[in-house]
């Protein structure tokens, strides 16, 4: 039957043929598919295609206009800077020299609002963190105790962190979720050992965190790597025929012989390899179709893991109601239901009299909220800004929802090291089946979920096709089992 089925789309498909030399199809011009074919094309590999599903590089790092500014949908901070090595986004973005902002959290306690509009009181703030953070170092040392091999079941972590003390008050669930949720953008009880060993990204790389605000957007520095290797006209703009945009990849078919991807338009591209970039959210729905199916530890590996949505939400007023000068860029709302519009920014520095504020949710309330109209968004934003800072405060004139999770192309917003799997399965993540590799934020063996995550991953999976073509040390057999 899936040999009928292979023939039908086939027959169907108007066939774009490949060259004798080797060659790869790359799904996805995010950043990983980009630096994967940057990668493949300084090592003498250029036959390669990229096709790309939106009418944009860059994935989910994109911008749009919004009240007059270019604000980002997705990503907007380059993690982990000034500290032992470089980040290679880091060093990209000082290259173009675009604009950032140092993020200072460390005022939070004297900015934190609870129901009614009042503010806490800074020290009572400071010794919830203070014990939210010593719960999370017992979970560290437990973490140090593991054999080196890193076999075990990290859940255990995230128990023992649970295990100590639970956040009840609308105080302490507002802090945890500052402390975890908005890094992670789920809660502890699902994400694990993220939340209770110190983060390789900010251990090798620094733990400052530098906001981009430059008008240009943050996909420049995609631009600026595809570039590198893409045709270009007079105008900058790439004009190279092997980046196609607007193609939806629907079906790889894959053999001992090579790939065929069809896409939504009833093309077809044939190809010694296919590197898939794509979300791991979108490796979880049907939107492209593996002929034949991808093997059965293949498919446990991709849905074992999370796809975490991350929504900044952007509100535009006729004038300023909140509190400036230093100190004041973020805030915390405190509610009785965990993860309600929690955490807030204002841009008195990044966008200076534009009177734009951003509130952020992740998870459940994200997918609340993508279901829901705009209007009915607004009113509730509008609820807690009147709770924090009054009745009379002006109505919002423009509001920005993105909805990454609604999205078929990305399905969330980047992915998470759930609890109950080890390091052995994650590996299988990142495995290729025969002639199909993977690539993206979701296979970054220290990284994953940041945008140097991204990045280094297309390298990383890039080198491995690379020496598959030139030194012959791959097997692409596929093998009637793994069917």
């Amino acid at each position: 039957m899936a040999a009928i089925v292979v023939v039908a789309l086939l027959l169907t498909a108007h066939v774009i043929g490949a060259s004798a030399s080797p060659s790869v199809i790359i799904v996805g011009a995010g950043l990983s598919g980009i630096s994967a074919a940057k990668t493949l094309s300084d090592a003498g590999i250029k036959d390669i295609l990229i096709l790309e599903a939106t009418d944009h590089i860059g994935g989910r790092i994109h911008k749009t206009k919004f009240a007059g500014l270019n604000v980002e949908l997705g990503a907007n901070w380059v993690e982990g800077v000034n500290g032992n090595m470089m980040n290679p986004i880091w060093e990209m973005v000082n290259k173009l020299q675009l604009k950032t902002f140092y993020s200072d959290y460390n005022n939070l306690s004297s900015n934190t609002y609870m129901q009614g509009g009042r503010l806490h009181k800074a020290s009572v703030v400071q010794e919830a963190i203070d014990l939210s953070e010593k719960v999370d170092e017992s979970g560290e040392k437990l973490s140090k105790s593991l054999a080196p091999s890193g076999q075990e079941d990290i859940s255990v972590l995230t128990y023992q962190r649970l295990k100590n003390h639970v956040p009840s008050s609308p105080l302490e669930m507002a802090l945890d979720y500052y402390l975890h949720d908005y890094e992670f953008a789920e809660p502890p009880r699902v994400t694990s050992l993220q939340n209770t060993v110190p983060l390789r990204t900010f251990a090798d790389f620094g733990d400052d965190l530098y906001f981009v605000g430059d008008q240009r957007g943050y996909e420049t520095v995609v631009y600026d790597v595809a570039k590198q290797f893409l045709k270009t006209n007079s105008n900058g703009s790439i004009v190279d025929p092997r980046l196609l945009l607007n193609k939806v990849v629907r079906h790889i078919l894959y053999s001992n012989g090579g790939v065929t991807v069809i896409t939504e338009d009833g093309m077809s591209y044939k190809a010694a390899y296919v590197m898939v970039s794509v979300s791991i959210g979108v490796l979880q729905t049907k939107l492209i179709d593996f002929k034949p199916v991808l093997p059965r530890w293949k498919i446990l590996a991709i849905y074992q893991f999370d796809m975490a949505v991350y929504t900044k939400i952007f509100l535009k007023f006729p004038y300023k109601f909140w509190p400036e000068g230093n100190g004041t860029e973020f805030f915390i709302y405190t509610s009785e239901r965990r993860g309600y519009y929690p955490i807030w920014q204002q841009f008195e520095k990044q966008y200076p009299g534009a009177n734009v504020l951003m509130v952020t949710v992740t998870d459940d309330e994200s997918r609340r909220i993508e279901q829901q109209k705009d209007s009915e968004t607004k009113a509730e934003v509008m609820e807690v800004l009147r709770e924090m800072f009054g009745r009379n405060i002006p109505e919002a004139t423009d509001i920005l929802v993105p909805r990454w999770w609604s999205n078929r192309f990305y399905k969330g917003s980047f992915s998470n090291w759930p609890i109950g799997v080890n390091r052995y399965e994650y590996d299988q993540i990142r495995a290729p089946v025969g002639r199909v590799y993977f690539t993206g934020e979701h296979t970054s063996e220290h990284y994953n979920g940041y945008v140097h995550g991204a990045y280094l991953s297309g390298i990383d999976s890039a080198n491995m096709v690379i020496k598959c073509i030139k030194n012959k040390m791959c097997k692409v057999q596929i093998k009637a089992k793994d069917a």
